[in-house]
């Protein structure tokens, strides 16, 4: 009995997507839910602030995006950064990781969309 726990512990591990494996050309399809509010392949604002350079990207951290709200700022202030973990933990619930945040999409449900979705943000550092 312990072993067969034990291997099906192992099992949904080794199943589950690792962040870095995201596949940032697939992801383009995710990242269309987001593209009604961001932009992630050029420096421009829309509904949000844009998504180019956010890995590694303090929260509320771009200059010249005014609309951040009071809970996002006081993350940004507190230290939040925009890692792969902090993104995939917002990306999947994003009033749940930042309650008070203005962003009403409901979140990602599927591991592989979020592990794509960073990936492809990876995929779009700041020139």
């Amino acid at each position: 009995m312990r072993f067969a726990i034990m291997f099906f512990a192992a099992t949904v591990l080794l199943a589950s997507p690792a962040l870095a494996d995201g596949d940032a050309v697939a992801s383009k399809a995710v990242f269309g839910k987001c593209m009604a509010c961001h932009t992630a392949d050029q420096p421009k604002n829309r509904v949000g602030p844009t998504l180019m350079g956010v890995v590694g990207r303090p929260a509320a951290a771009v200059g010249d995006y005014a609309k951040y709200s009071a809970a996002m700022k006081k993350v940004g202030t507190d230290g939040m950064v925009w890692d792969e973990k902090t993104l995939a933990h917002y990306l999947a619930a994003p009033k749940t990781a930042v309650p008070g945040t203005k962003m009403m999409f409901a979140g990602l449900k599927s591991d592989t969309d979020i592990a794509d979705v960073v990936a492809y943000l990876k995929a779009h550092p700041t020139p």
